[in-house]
């Protein structure tokens, strides 16, 4: 690894929405906060929440694939680390409440998690989103690469942001 291990997580036993992402970047690695940048600002945007609840482990857990910073690569980071996610994962999901929504945010975790799904493409996932629920919702990751997808995908904005954020409203306010 280029950088001293990190790992970097936030969970707690009542947090009922659970994102799953590919693995922290080198901002996250030296705040040590997930999702602490532009794309933890669309995440929030799309969920329909603050910042704050997006970083506050009561309500949000945040989890990467690979749990620290793999190092940069041509075209951008590492892949996650590999033995990561079955070291950690299932100890992790087990300190959460089993009535949680779990985002797969990206290609890596939405193979992890999915794993009939291997032979589709992430935007077929997506696509597809409503077949994997009420346990899981694929997304894209929220990066400034996603705004090309979106405008290719209007359904996305149109048909998933609405019920993503109905749903993580609901289970906000412990309806669900």
């Amino acid at each position: 690894m280029p950088l001293e291990p990190k790992p970097i997580a936030q969970f707690s036993g009542t947090s009922r929405i659970l994102v799953v992402g590919q693995a922290p970047g080198r901002i996250t690695h030296e705040t040590g906060i997930p999702f602490e940048d532009k794309s933890g600002e669309r995440l929030a945007e799309w969920l329909g929440i603050s910042s704050e609840t997006l970083h506050d482990p009561a309500r949000v857990a945040i989890v990467s694939m690979g749990l620290c910073y793999p190092g940069k690569a041509k075209g951008g980071d590492n892949p996650p680390r590999p033995e990561c996610a079955p070291l950690w994962h299932a100890r992790i999901l087990a300190e959460l409440p089993a009535d949680r929504l779990t985002l797969l945010v990206g290609t890596y975790a939405q193979r992890y998690y999915l794993p009939d799904t291997r032979k589709l493409t992430m935007t077929e996932r997506i696509r597809r989103y409503r077949d994997y629920l009420p346990r899981f919702l694929p997304l894209p990751h929220p990066s400034w690469r996603s705004t090309l997808w979106m405008r290719q995908n209007p359904w996305f904005a149109e048909e998933v942001l609405p019920d993503l954020r109905d749903r993580v409203s609901t289970l906000l306010r412990g309806e669900a």
